[in-house]
């Protein structure tokens, strides 16, 4: 028996579920894949639920169940970031192991008990009420965006997929908007930090624009606080925990630093991808803008079907079991929530898109359990507002071109989008 309540399979046995991933393990990091990976998710469902990617002591997890469980054992399995799947030279799969430090285990990397404190600080400037006073701001954000866009027949839609999630978290941040591009720069940083396939000169520059963002954001956590003000941007809460000695200067500044990532590249990949969704489905288009109710519908489907971020590490605490496997303390789980969220057991028709579905946002696009992602409000009114916006200013959205993918393991986000579309003209 191993220190968990989890049974291991007797010596010598090898269990259906814990079989070694015996396709090349150079798959899942191969640019077909990374465009379109709900195959190789199908086939790990079916074939090897949990399946060791080479001699990495890396795990995927593909479905509803196991990573459901894997949730749930906290003491089994830490949400630390401590090191990241990468590509070597070869094209091989291999580990990257990243630095220890107070500011990279914060909110969605962080346990108990510091994550408990993390949310307490960070989610009163996320609950719906609070969120909801941003959807006048969020709606002059799309005109603005929108308006020379739809003028100009169409063209590239990443940048205003991209630049309203960036305005939105230096909002809640309380930082200057005329800062945007660089924020909005920042913001997709995270994502490509983790995808997998880095050269060396990019990861330096990446390293030096991180560096870059810490400096400035700890910037922001000294500015003095807004006099007057009702609405306490969350950069004003995490510098008074971090004065109080509540929280360590630098997990205060990465949790702002997470905020971008979470907020800001996640959202950016959703907006991106319901829009393509929509440029693909003109009878969908029609649907939604004769009942723009359904609009909120779309986006749960969008959220489960093209999860923004495609999986989430666990680090394996200690010797135990999950799915049948043996896991050593050090190996780590991808908990894939792009291959659970089509998880056939689990959904109805779960590659298609459908509206009707009885328990919509019952999926984990946003993650699952205590790491559920705070700005989920946020996101979703993001998506609903631009959605609606784009609705009412065309009679037509259609691809004007190939959309390209980020060539990331990590986060499934356009990194270009044209489109093609036609003004509402008046009756």
């Amino acid at each position: 028996m191993t220190d968990s309540a989890v049974p291991e399979p007797p010596d010598g046995a090898e269990t259906p579920r814990a079989r070694l991933y015996s396709e090349d393990a150079r798959e899942l990091l191969r640019t077909e894949t990374l465009d379109d990976p709900y195959p190789l998710f199908a086939r790990l469902r079916r074939d090897a639920p949990i399946a060791r990617i080479a001699d990495t002591g890396v795990h995927l997890v593909a479905s509803w169940d196991l990573v459901e469980e894997a949730l749930g054992r906290e003491d089994d399995f830490s949400a630390n970031l401590t090191g990241v799947l990468v590509a070597d030279a070869n094209g091989a799969p291999s580990t990257f192991p990243l630095p220890d430090s107070g500011a990279s285990h914060v909110i969605a990397t962080a346990d108990e008990p510091e994550h408990a404190l993390h949310r307490r600080i960070a989610q009163p400037r996320l609950t719906p009420a609070r969120v909801a006073r941003l959807e006048a701001d969020l709606r002059r954000w799309a005109s603005e965006s929108l308006g020379p866009f739809v003028t100009a027949g169409g063209g590239e839609f990443v940048p205003i997929a991209e630049r309203i999630p960036a305005r939105a978290v230096a909002r809640i941040l309380g930082l200057p908007d005329g800062d945007v591009e660089r924020h909005r720069r920042w913001a997709m940083m995270g994502g490509e930090m983790l995808a997998g396939r880095l050269e060396p000169e990019r990861l330096g520059l990446l390293a030096r624009e991180s560096a870059a963002m810490a400096d400035y954001l700890g910037a922001a956590l000294d500015a003095p606080a807004p006099a007057g003000d009702d609405d306490e941007p969350m950069r004003v809460a995490l510098a008074r925990a971090a004065a109080a000695g509540d929280l360590p200067r630098e997990a205060a500044v990465g949790i702002a630093i997470v905020m971008f990532g979470a907020g800001g590249e996640s959202t950016a990949a959703l907006l991106a991808s319901a829009v393509w969704v929509l440029a693909r489905g003109p009878e969908l288009v029609e649907r939604l803008r004769r009942d723009p109710g359904g609009i909120p519908r779309f986006v749960e489907e969008v959220a489960r079907l093209e999860s923004p971020f495609r999986f989430h590490y666990r680090v394996v605490r200690r010797r135990c079991v999950l799915g049948g496997a043996r896991l050593e303390p050090g190996d780590r789980l991808m908990l894939l929530w792009a291959s659970a969220n089509r998880d056939e057991q689990h959904f109805e028709a779960a590659d298609q898109l459908r509206l009707d579905r009885r328990h919509p946002k019952r999926h984990l696009g946003f993650g699952r359990g205590g790491h559920f992602c705070i700005g989920a409000p946020l996101a979703r009114l993001e998506a609903r507002v631009l959605l609606e916006e784009l609705l009412g200013r065309t009679s037509s959205i259609a691809l004007a071109g190939a959309p390209v993918f980020a060539p990331s393991v990590f986060v499934r986000r356009l990194e270009s989008l044209p489109l093609r579309v036609v003004a509402t003209r008046p009756d």
